[in-house]
């Protein structure tokens, strides 16, 4: 059975759900995708020679500040403490980066927001220096991977 949607009221209008009653728990979410693009790309980007600069370097800075701005992007979204964020930054093959972020915070609520949206604004990040040489350059199957703490309780993709 699937849980009713908590972001309506009575009369079917959205609302920022009520955390006030909840106390703060630990909290972790683990969020990845991908950005698929031409092998060309994929090495100008691992030997720096792109003259935009550091494209993972500054992906991962971009997503850090993505993850403090997320209720301000999110409107339901609450603002929250985050106590971590851990972004890594693989070549999953010769032509796709995988991206992976973990948010942490010790909250009334959770983080999956946050983790997905680092995860989506690294991507464009990388995007956006690597369009110059690859216009055709994807970004993929961003999702949650995991997350802990909570009400609902911890939650692994199958």
């Amino acid at each position: 059975m699937t849980q009713p949607l908590t972001h309506f009221d009575d009369q079917g209008s959205s609302r920022m759900v009520d955390v006030s009653h909840k106390d703060d728990s630990r909290r972790v979410a683990v969020a990845r995708g991908s950005v698929r693009m031409k092998n060309e790309t994929a090495a100008l980007i691992q030997n720096r020679e792109l003259s935009k600069g550091d494209v993972i370097g500054v992906a991962r800075v971009a997503g850090i500040m993505a993850v403090k701005q997320t209720p301000n992007l999110i409107p339901m979204c609450h603002s929250i403490h985050v106590d971590s964020v851990d972004i890594e930054f693989e070549f999953t093959s010769e032509n796709e980066l995988t991206i992976t972020a973990t948010v942490g915070a010790t909250d009334r609520t959770g983080v999956e927001m946050e983790a997905l949206t680092c995860v989506s604004v690294s991507a464009l990040t990388v995007y956006d220096m690597c369009k110059s040489a690859d216009k055709n350059m994807t970004i993929r199957e961003i999702g949650l991977v995991s997350k802990t703490g909570g009400k609902s309780g911890d939650f692994v993709r199958s």
